[in-house]
């Protein structure tokens, strides 16, 4: 009985040794992931802080939209007049907003988003895409972008901080069900 009661009190004194080690090694890592967290879930009711308002278009019949080869020429022209002309055109999403007749563009080299009309093609918002910038810190991607990488950060950075995650769930157990289990012994 008494070999056992330390056998466990050994495995206490490991386990608080792993959750703490664990803790200061990901100390910063924990804090990013938990404030940009926050900051994503609160992006759609940040007044537009975050993630910009969805603007309105003429009409939600696609059948009166222009193109959508004729909204691309349209968006990249306004992101060169009214943006900067020395960001690349190159799209990364088109977001269709059929119930709102609005047609969303975002670019893969910057956080620019255009907002167009899909029947007219008129620009109606620019917006600084902050929840994507946001999601690429959360997720690690942010230095795969900056690095030009191919997403192997953010592979590694996603298995260590699962994997942190599951440790401390795990210690973070047994460090409460442990000297219970012992003094109800």
């Amino acid at each position: 009985m008494k070999l056992k009661r330390q056998a466990q009190a050994k495995t206490l004194r490991d386990f608080r040794k792993i959750h703490r080690i664990t803790g200061v090694l990901l100390f910063a890592f924990f804090f990013v992931v938990g404030l940009s967290g926050i900051l994503l879930g609160w992006k759609k009711n940040s007044g537009g802080l975050i993630m910009a308002e969805s603007y309105k278009g003429q009409s939600v019949n696609l059948a009166e939209w222009i193109s959508l080869d004729s909204l691309h020429k349209n968006a990249c022209k306004y992101l060169k007049d009214s943006v900067s002309p020395t960001l690349s055109t190159e799209v990364d999403r088109i977001d269709i907003r059929k119930d709102k007749g609005m047609v969303k563009f975002t670019f893969k080299d910057h956080f620019t988003g255009l907002q167009l009309d899909g029947k007219s093609g008129d620009l109606l918002f620019i917006e600084k895409r902050r929840a994507d910038f946001i999601e690429k810190i959360h997720d690690g991607s942010i230095i795969d972008y900056y690095l030009g990488w191919d997403g192997y950060f953010k592979l590694f950075y996603t298995l260590i901080m699962g994997l942190a995650l599951i440790v401390f769930t795990v210690t973070g157990f047994w460090l409460w069900y442990g000297p219970k289990l012992m003094r109800n012994k």
